[in-house]
């Protein structure tokens, strides 16, 4: 466990494992702390690879200004992490859950020759649906906010207890009322189909069949051009916590499969 600087703020790193290849865990947004990978799926895939899990900007233990949260900002926050932690400039792997999926997404638009490849648990992104329901989900006021908060939180490892969920419940409020997020990130431009089709590393998008983001994965299938869809039935955007023990196998498998493997066969929905 360590504090690394970047571009200013003091973020909370843990590095588990070693070894190649350097798997960069990232998690949800507002609701959610590295901890949600440290309780399932970032321990295992440690016994094979180089581990890399932070807190994003405002979240869990890194500090939390008032401003800075586009998308943009916290791809250059992540850019900065890997220059200091993978020093040699080497490609990593990244592991994105929901909002972490979109951060990935847009690393590797950004910095394509930094990815060997993308991960995604039920991802999220910026698309025409995008800031209406960023809005409409952090206006939320009260019990009505307090109970969707929870939605998200009961099912979390170690956060069973009233006092950690009632913690949750505070911080999620000092961000998003206390910070720029919400203006922030509605006002992220949209994730385009000729931006995600520049992604040319192998993509693993897995989605839960009754998740409200399937779509998003539909759309991945269809404008990736090396992305397989994996789909997990009954299950919701909560994936991680349903379908955990799935996970654990199927993405320490995905980090360590042959780099030059060729291509993956997209799957179609």
């Amino acid at each position: 466990m360590a504090e690394v600087q970047v571009r200013g703020l003091d973020f909370h790193v843990i590095r588990l494992g070693s070894g190649e290849p350097t798997v960069v865990f990232l998690h949800g947004l507002v609701m959610d702390n590295l901890s949600s990978w440290y309780f399932t799926v970032a321990n295992p895939v440690a016994r094979v690879a180089d581990v890399i899990l932070f807190d994003l900007r405002g979240h869990g233990q890194t500090e939390r200004p008032r401003t800075g949260y586009t998308v943009e900002s916290l791809v250059a926050d992540i850019n900065g992490l890997l220059d200091q932690l993978v020093p040699d400039g080497r490609a990593v792997e990244f592991i994105g859950n929901s909002f972490g999926g979109l951060l990935a997404l847009a690393y590797a638009i950004a910095h394509p020759e930094r990815v060997r490849g993308l991960a995604l648990v039920d991802a999220n992104m910026t698309d025409d649906s995008w800031a209406g329901e960023i809005t409409r989900a952090f206006s939320l006021k009260g019990a009505e906010r307090d109970e969707m908060i929870m939605k998200y939180a009961h099912r979390w490892a170690g956060r069973h207890s009233e006092r950690k969920a009632n913690r949750l419940i505070v911080n999620a409020h000092h961000l998003t009322k206390g910070t720029s997020l919400v203006d922030d990130l509605a006002a992220s431009p949209l994730m385009t189909d000729e931006q995600l089709a520049t992604i040319r590393c192998p993509v693993l998008a897995l989605y839960g069949t009754d998740s409200e983001l399937l779509d998003r994965g539909e759309r991945l299938g269809r404008t990736i051009p090396n992305c397989e869809v994996r789909l997990f039935p009954g299950c919701t955007h909560l994936l991680l916590w349903e379908a955990t023990e799935q996970l654990k196998e199927q993405l320490t498998a995905w980090v360590t499969r042959p780099q030059a493997r060729g291509a993956l066969a997209s799957s179609l929905l």
